[in-house]
């Protein structure tokens, strides 16, 4: 079973001791510089301005963030899960950054915004997010991730190997607090509905899902041993919520680190390998996920290869600090080089699978207005000619 959070009382205000923390991740394209590459400067302005306007009274801290073209906004505070009170704040924000957006010209302004008003809290809205409540430890590791031009499935294989893998994070065979394993909370996204997998016990029934990215997504992770959440993704999906194409679901991630829980270099280990996700081009191909430096997370080619982005924070009292460019590292450029040789490959294939995607995989996409307009010329049997060809003659 999922451990319930702990009975601890909320804080009045900031201050030390033991305390229920709420760490959010908000983020929305609200429209893409130029084209679906990046984010305007403007728009991070207008979100870093109120941010301040809310910093100290609504949220504890707060940092603006992006990746690629999607707006990020990363806060504390203790309102809870799914608080009316942050996601109504993140949803002027995007309504403010889409304005801008607008009068600037940019590509898609708002396209992740799916309602005309708000609603309580963003689930089904269109924006992304992922939160997660937690006792701030003595020290406490946070690493953030944002991708661009994948979808939520994209986590599934890193948090594999964080969490279950002995010959990613060494912790698994070392750490006597990492010996009991984890619990993985996976969504089925077609089904709405949910399992949790006991590691390492049920671990080749949790590949079995997690192995099929696009429907099965690792929501949440949990230490057996500490009672603790370890990592929490956002699992939103814009084609399902929206019934339609609206562009890649580019989704976030937090993981905790160190002290019983996988430690910071085997957090990131698993991106050292660019292994391929759904997304790029339209979100309908196949390509590398590239780890990169805040500075390099706008894809322009070919609209990847998708990126993904770690800052890490390490929270005291609720407060950010300075973030860390974790993918900042020369170490992680033979994984860039690989992901650029990998994207030659594949787009070597043009519109053929597998970097297209398969067709079950394009139902929100153009392929059904495709397949409806050609449904009457598709004939019973395959002996003879054609009708249209023994018509000509």
């Amino acid at each position: 079973m999922i451990p319930a959070p702990r009975n601890v009382q909320r804080r009045a205000g900031r201050g030390k001791g033991t305390a229920v923390l709420t760490l959010s991740i908000i983020k929305a394209d609200t429209g893409g510089w130029v084209g679906h590459s990046s984010v305007h400067p403007a728009m991070v302005e207008v979100a870093e301005r109120a941010v301040a306007g809310v910093r100290g009274s609504l949220l504890i801290d707060a940092d603006v963030q992006y990746c690629g073209d999607d707006l990020a906004l990363v806060m504390t505070h203790e309102h809870g899960l799914e608080a009316e009170a942050v996601h109504s704040f993140a949803w002027d924000v995007f309504l403010q950054t889409t304005a801008v957006a607008r009068d600037l010209g940019l590509y898609g302004a708002g396209q992740d915004l799916l309602s005309d008003a708000f609603s309580g809290n963003l689930r089904g809205m269109g924006p992304g997010y992922a939160e997660l409540e937690l006792e701030e430890r003595p020290s406490e590791p946070v690493l953030c991730f944002f991708a661009d031009k994948t979808e939520p499935g994209a986590w599934n294989m890193p948090l594999y190997k964080m969490f279950a893998d002995p010959f990613n994070t060494a912790g698994l065979v070392i750490d006597p607090k990492m010996h009991s394993g984890f619990l993985f909370e996976v969504h089925d996204l077609f089904e709405d509905q949910r399992i949790v997998f006991d590691c390492p016990a049920e671990l080749y029934h949790l590949l079995l899902y997690i192995g099929a990215p696009a429907r099965y997504v690792v929501k949440r992770v949990f230490s057996k041993t500490l009672g603790e959440i370890g990592a929490v993704t956002s699992t939103q999906r814009l084609a399902l919520m929206a019934g339609r194409y609206v562009g890649k679901d580019d989704p976030v991630m937090i993981v905790r680190a160190q002290s019983g829980l996988p430690a910071v270099g085997e957090v990131l280990e698993p991106f050292a390998f660019p292994y391929t996700v759904a997304g790029c081009m339209r979100g309908s191909h196949h390509a590398p996920f590239m780890p990169v430096p805040r500075a390099m997370a706008h894809p322009t080619r070919f609209d990847g290869p998708p990126r993904v982005v770690c800052l890490g924070y390490q929270l005291k009292d609720g407060m950010f600090g300075t973030p860390r460019d974790m993918f900042d590292d020369p170490s992680f450029d033979r994984a860039r080089q690989t992901a650029n040789e990998v994207m030659d490959y594949l787009r070597r294939h043009g519109p053929f699978e597998p970097h297209r995607l398969s067709l079950d995989e394009m139902e929100y996409t153009t392929m059904p207005a495709a397949q409806e307009e050609l449904a009457s010329r598709w004939e019973k049997g395959t002996e003879g000619l054609p009708a249209v060809v023994s018509g000509a003659k």
